[in-house]
């Protein structure tokens, strides 16, 4: 009787298992895009999709109980719209000269990204332009004899484009006061100042982008989601295919799905899985965390007095990302002040990652080009420890040479999103700290990823149309791929920067649809830029992709 008993137990228990490993084979479905991490980066690549093939099957897994949480939060970065007005780290002196190669490529890249977002409201994807996009005159604010000339000098090569027209220099505290008069309020009358405005920059939400394409995209029969899940696995299958198992952190149930092509899109969390992935491309990155805190203040008599992003130089040592600045935002149809960003350490990869980080995603491969780069770039940890340091009056200062009548108690720390810079391993140096977005692809073109400080989120459509490039080259080539991308963007495979009619077009045409104020007439000056300085933006977007600040 017992024998017959533990028969039937082990043959009950032979049939669980059984059932279970059906189960589990069960979900493991087969799509032709899977996405890691529910971001701008990933839902762009899915829109850009969604149009170009839109019999594609995608799923998107996303660690978090909702989208865009991590960087593309509106909280989380500045939320400007990069076009290179502001950013003086985009255009270096070089020889005397001042060089606005970069400046011109990214803000042609902003044109792109436009042109993709007006689209999307054209067909319905985005509603309520101004919920995610807001006219905001972006300007460079300096002080001292050296940052001035240097500003003028800016100024004056950036008028040879026709990107850049509509910007205005002035060294006169009156002018200045018009544009910011927060900023000018209880400044010293004897401080020498010089700013340049433009009218046409903007401030973006990506958060709120990401939400609208992810809610469209839920609509699609092809497309799923799923939310609080993380990824535990990557490994290759014999056909070519990937495939990732990941767990729901809530209720703990395990699946898989076998993906044709697999883009992370994670954040900081891309390269320890590009690592679990195992390809060989991953092999030459480290990546060095570094967050970043804002004091921000929703007083609506303070925010709604000053209209602008603000930019100003950054201290010696300081990463692009750390350029202070103060901003107006327009977050959840409010507008608010951010000043920042200062930098803070912790070995996290996400703000709601792990400690353990950091140390997870270090091996015998990156190790020893971690550690050049750390003895190289002194001037960058001095930098960090020095504003890890800071206390909150020493926050509250530094806000005070931007707004000089600033009161502590209409301020509150914010901290922000957390960013990975790029350590690349070379052979000269060992290892080298690029400060920018970098594209990682395999060699079959099956696997990508994001790696970066600053995801780039401003140029996110012509970043995803870059990586497209590499990994779907034959399609990309072809007659209906090359027609439907040049309907989104009208401008792709040319040079806005030399025709100042285009230009004056494509604002108008972006400007109406997005509801952005509208462009001022630009003048029909023949380009007097060095053509050797413009590298071809088309086709070739971002492939060495701009240090773009958060």
């Amino acid at each position: 009787m017992k024998n017959m008993i533990k028969s039937k137990l082990a043959l009950a228990g032979f049939t669980l298992t059984c059932g279970l490993m059906t189960a589990q084979a069960a979900e493991t479905k087969r799509v032709d895009v899977l996405l890691v991490g529910g971001g701008v980066m990933s839902s762009t690549l899915a829109i850009w999709l969604n149009e170009l093939e839109p019999g594609w099957s995608v799923e998107m897994v996303e660690r978090l109980d909702k989208v865009a949480e991590e960087s593309s939060n509106g909280w989380n970065n500045a939320g400007t719209g990069h076009s290179a007005l502001a950013e003086l780290n985009y255009t270096p002196e070089k020889d005397g000269k001042v060089d606005i190669t970069k400046a011109v490529e990214i803000n042609e890249s902003f044109q792109i990204t436009r042109q993709f977002l007006a689209w999307q409201v054209k067909s319905g994807v985005l509603k309520n332009p101004r919920s995610f996009i807001n006219s905001t005159p972006h300007m460079s604010f300096v002080w001292g004899d050296d940052n001035i000339r240097f500003l003028k000098k800016r100024y004056d090569a950036l008028q040879a484009s026709p990107l850049f027209r509509p910007m205005q220099y002035s060294e006169d505290p009156e002018q200045i006061r018009k544009w910011v008069p927060l900023m000018m309020e209880g400044r010293d009358p004897n401080q020498k100042l010089a700013a340049t405005w433009t009218p046409i920059g903007t401030d973006v939400n990506f958060g709120e982008i990401t939400r609208q394409y992810v809610g469209f995209l839920q609509t699609r029969p092809n497309f799923t989601l799923k939310l609080s899940s993380e990824v535990q696995d990557i490994t290759r299958n014999d056909d070519g295919s990937w495939h990732v198992e990941y767990k729901n952190l809530k209720d703990g149930t395990e699946s898989a799905t076998d993906a044709k092509f697999l883009f992370i899109g994670a954040g900081g969390a891309a390269l320890p899985l590009l690592q679990k992935a195992g390809i060989e491309e991953a092999k030459d990155y480290a990546g060095f965390p570094v967050g970043g805190s804002f004091l921000v203040t929703e007083n609506p008599t303070i925010a709604e007095r000053h209209m602008a992003k603000a930019y100003g130089i950054a201290s010696t040592g300081a990463p692009p990302m750390s350029v202070p600045h103060l901003d107006t935002r327009v977050l959840d149809g409010k507008q608010v002040i951010l000043f920042g960003p200062f930098a803070t350490f912790s070995t996290k990869f996400l703000k709601e990652g792990s400690y353990l980080d950091l140390f997870a995603s270090m091996s015998a491969h990156n190790l020893w080009p971690m550690t050049r780069v750390g003895v190289r770039e002194f001037d960058l940890v001095k930098y960090l420890v020095g504003q890890v340091m800071q206390s909150d009056d020493d926050r509250f200062e530094a806000l005070k040479t931007y707004f000089p009548n600033a009161k502590q108690e209409d301020w509150r720390l914010w901290q922000a999103g957390q960013r990975v810079q790029i350590i690349k391993k070379d052979d000269q140096q060992g290892g080298v700290l690029k400060l920018g977005t970098e594209v990682v692809t395999s060699k079959d073109g099956s696997i990508a990823g994001l790696l970066g400080a600053s995801p780039g989120a401003s140029t996110a459509p012509p970043i995803m149309l870059d990586l497209m490039t590499k990994v779907f080259k034959d399609k990309i080539a072809s007659a209906p791929w090359q027609t439907k991308i040049r309907e989104i963007v009208p401008s792709y495979g040319t040079h806005l920067n030399d025709d100042p009619e285009k230009v004056a077009q494509e604002w108008a045409y972006t400007s109406e649809v997005l509801q952005l104020a509208p462009p001022p007439a630009i003048d029909k000056r023949e380009n007097e830029r060095n053509p050797e300085h413009i590298d071809p933006v088309g086709q070739k977007h971002l492939d060495s992709d701009p240090d773009l600040a958060p």
